[in-house]
């Protein structure tokens, strides 16, 4: 049976893949904004990637949920930038607070570094999905 055959394993490896990749890419920019260590940094990084891979699994459960029920299949430029934006705000609702008490820092500046890791995690989320349905192959829902 192929991993788009099944629905679960198939989001547990990306949501797993995914998150790992995220922790280096956030603590490497993280590092870079904020007045931290690279050991706070990269504990923050898990802390997040954690809330975020719990995020993920419901969101693409969700999303593949609602896209099982559209007339068109597959995934265009829009539908794939649509999960990436959806993805990305629903996540800054969970991260902000944790930010802002993690690094004791005001609100306009725990914004300055949620922009800037939404930035980077909007382009990799959009590629890394893009290259692991080409290797793993749509899901069901969007074949």
């Amino acid at each position: 049976m192929a991993l788009h055959d099944r629905p679960r394993l198939r989001r547990l490896i990306y949501a797993t893949t995914f998150e790992a990749g995220g922790i280096l890419l956030s603590a490497v920019l993280l590092l870079a904004m904020a007045e931290t260590t690279a050991g706070k940094s990269l504990v923050f990084s898990i802390l997040a990637s954690t809330i975020a891979m719990l995020w993920n699994l419901a969101f693409n459960a969700a999303f593949e949920a609602w896209e099982a029920r559209q007339p068109i299949r597959g995934r265009s430029l829009a539908r794939r930038s649509a999960h990436a934006l959806l993805f990305e705000a629903g996540l800054v609702l969970f991260l902000l607070p944790l930010t802002m008490w993690w690094f004791a820092v005001p609100l306009i500046e725990a914004l300055a570094y949620e922009a800037a890791l939404i930035v980077a995690f909007l382009v990799y989320t959009w590629i890394f999905t893009w290259a692991f349905d080409r290797l793993f192959g749509l899901p069901a829902s969007a074949r």
